[in-house]
């Protein structure tokens, strides 16, 4: 197999950024119709949210189970499979959808806070905080590790005060499916246990291409909140 060319490499960035593009205008339109509402239960609401994408966009394929999670059931990572659960008039909800467009990708997860409890509302916001500086000290150092992105993520949190609720804090995407770009797990994910720079070919000689995973927690209050999307390209 020979190594890809730049146009190859352009064009595959171009299908992983057109594919988040379709997952932003997906969640766009969840927030607008309010599909993640109260008196729903969690599945009922992912099951919406898997039905608009296929009338949006005819998806019918996910790379990663589908999930919704509500109230205490967002403190949980994501291999946890916690029982369906009504969501409340005062709670926080999130969505983590990995829909495949055109046989890219998208990995995308947003927080929807539905009362008016001020720390939900503060964790929410800082999700997006996390992440953008996340992705800045990403760009701030051409050699950063899995290990080195994973520790800023972590420090970000903690300076907000909150903790972060997976074992990593992210991973690499791609042509469906993603996960056998590379067959060493720990190389495939932003660990504590991934002391390779993130900027780096696969064995196939593509370019890396990264999802970087904002999962925070507070454990005393008893919820969480999580984003993701593209590190690298968008």
């Amino acid at each position: 197999m020979g190594t890809p060319d730049r146009m190859d490499e352009q064009l595959r960035a171009l299908g992983l950024v057109h594919a988040q593009g379709k997952a932003e205008r997906l969640f766009a339109e969840v927030r607008a119709r309010g599909l993640v509402a109260p008196g729903a239960g969690e599945r009922e609401v992912s099951d919406r949210i898997r039905d608009l994408a296929n009338d949006m966009f005819g998806t019918t394929k996910h790379w990663h189970k589908r999930i919704v999670r509500s109230g205490p059931h967002t403190l949980f990572p994501y291999q946890e499979n916690p029982p369906d659960r009504v969501i409340c008039e005062d709670d926080i909800a999130f969505a983590d959808f990995g829909p495949i467009f055109e046989e890219y990708e998208a990995d995308f997860g947003r927080t929807f806070v539905l009362g008016d409890d001020p720390h939900k509302h503060r964790l929410r916001d800082d999700l997006t905080t996390v992440f953008t500086a996340g992705r800045a000290a990403f760009h701030a150092d051409p050699r950063i590790t899995g290990r080195g992105l994973y520790a800023q993520v972590e420090r970000l949190a903690a300076e907000r005060g909150w903790g972060l609720g997976g074992w990593h804090a992210g991973h690499l995407v791609g042509e469906f499916p993603h996960e056998t770009v590379d067959g060493a797990k720990a190389e495939s994910y932003i660990t504590p246990d991934n002391d390779h720079p993130l900027r780096r070919t696969d064995r196939a000689g593509r370019r890396c291409h990264w999802i970087l995973e904002v999962h925070l927690i507070d454990e005393e209050r008893g919820f969480g909140g999580f984003h993701e999307q593209l590190l690298d390209l968008a």
